[in-house]
Formats: structure tokens, sequence, C-alpha cells
């Protein structure tokens, strides 16, 4: 007698390894979405930009010369066009990492989908944190290109530039897409605001952090913006390089690796239950 029994379907019901090569069908699909609105990723690249025009150059001229990584005075512009570097690769990571990813996930329903498909949830996370990653890497390499058109580049030390600013662009995308798995409403958002916006200002952007309270100077010196521009400042102005930098490159790894670790688990609960 033939075997009548219904055939069964495998469901996965494990998230794939999180380094994979299917994860870049990810980062493949986010290119050819964004090559019809590729305005939307060059605009972000101008904020840092006006800031370096309108404060660097313009308030610059008045300030003079400030402090520099090694103690010595540097022109103030030069002191800040890294911080704007480093919060380049910032802003074009955040951008990506949190309000695209949350429509995605919760309207959308992008991710929903793509679990027919031999992605798991953690192909879904390598492959957004990448892309995102990736808008970082572009809004850095457009910044370097003025700042050395502008004549901000005073060392040969400022070629390790780029790489820093791609591992800071790799943190901030993993942690934001780990804060944006616990998101519930487009409200939610303003905290993001309520984190990115003071850290912008008071990571030793605009002023040495000697000019801070010693309470002041102790918070600043945990938030991981400062810890990039302490990265990308004595590399482009070559002063203060040293044995120290790999202590602000082992902190963005580390967050790096926390912020993959939870957005994979976050996606699994999420995306299987």
């Amino acid at each position: 007698m033939a075997d009548t029994a219904t055939p069964t379907l495998a469901v996965r019901t494990t998230p794939l390894p999180l380094a994979g090569g299917k994860s870049w069908r990810l980062v493949e699909r986010n290119i050819v979405v964004y090559r019809r609105i590729w305005p939307l990723i060059v605009s972000g690249f101008f904020e840092p930009l006006f800031y370096l025009l309108s404060l660097g150059v313009g308030i610059g001229a008045l300030v003079g010369t400030v402090a520099g990584p090694d103690g010595q005075p540097i022109d103030y512009t030069v002191f800040v066009a890294p911080a704007l570097l480093a919060a380049s690769a910032m802003n074009g990571a955040i951008y990506d990492s949190t309000m695209n990813v949350f429509f995605k996930l919760k309207f959308a329903k992008t991710y929903d989908a793509m679990l027919a498909t031999p992605l798991g949830p953690g192909d879904i996370a390598v492959g957004e944190i990448t892309w995102a990653q990736l808008r970082g890497t572009l809004y850095s390499v457009a910044f370097l290109s003025v700042m050395a058109a502008l004549g901000l580049i005073t060392s040969w030390w400022a070629l390790l530039a780029l790489p820093a600013t791609i591992l800071i662009g790799l943190a901030f995308a993993a942690v934001g897409m780990a804060c944006t798995s616990f998101m519930r409403s487009w409200q939610d958002f303003e905290y993001v605001q309520l984190a990115i916006l003071p850290m912008f200002l008071f990571s030793t952007t605009f002023f040495p952090l000697s000019v801070y309270p010693r309470a002041i100077q102790v918070v600043v010196q945990f938030t991981p913006l400062y810890h990039g521009i302490e990265l990308v400042r004595p590399l482009t102005t070559g002063a203060g390089v040293g044995i120290g930098l790999l202590g602000h490159a082992v902190y963005f790894v580390g967050l790096a690796a926390i912020g993959f670790s939870v957005t994979a688990r976050r996606l699994e609960r999420l995306l299987l239950r």
C-alpha cells in the first residue's frame, strides 16, 4: 500500500551564523533600493559640513587656537574637523540602523518576507549593520575629502583615519540596531535624539575636555563619540599619536560585538516567536 502520509515542512527556528555570504544579498537589496532615492543618503553628509564651515571656519577666526591632543595649541578649525569626521561616521550609521530598520521591522514586514528565503535572523542583522556602516563610511570618505581640500589634514597618520571611522560606524550601527529592536513606536525615537544630540555637542566636539567641570568630564569620557573623537583627532593632526589609541579602538570592537550579539538575539525573538 502506498504511503499517503502528508509530508511536513521543516521550519528553521535558529538563526544562521553571524558570518555568512548570504547577508550580502541584503546589502545588495539596499543598494538597489537607494539607487533611486540617493539624495536621501547624500543629504545626511551636509549637517557636519555646515557645522565645519560655520563653527570651524567662521567662529574659528575669532577663537584662534585651542589645546590639541598633546596639549600644544592648534588651529581651532583643525581641532573641530576630526571631531565632525567622527560625527559623520556616527550619523551615517545611526540613520540607517534606527528609523529605516524600525520601518522594515514593524510596518513593511520586510524581514518576515526575508525569512522565506535562505536568510535567517543572523544574516539580517549582519546585512543591515553592514549597510549602515557602509553609509557611515561614505560620509567619512566625503568628509575626509573636504578636510583635505581645506588643508585641515596635517599628518600622514590621517591615512589611518578612514579605518578608524569604519570602526566607529560599525559600532554605532550595531548598537543602533540593537536599541531599535526594543522600540515600540515612533515616539521612542525621541530617546535616540536625546542621546545623540548632547553627545554630539559635548563629546569634545567643539571644546577640549579640560573646559568642563570634573564631574562632567567623567560623564563625557563614558560616551562612545568621545572615544571616536579621541581616536580620530590625533590621527589627522599628528599630535598625541600613541599606544593609547588602541584602547579607543578596543572600546569600539567591544561595543560592536555587544551590538551584534544583542541584535541577533532580538531579531530571533521578534521574527521567530
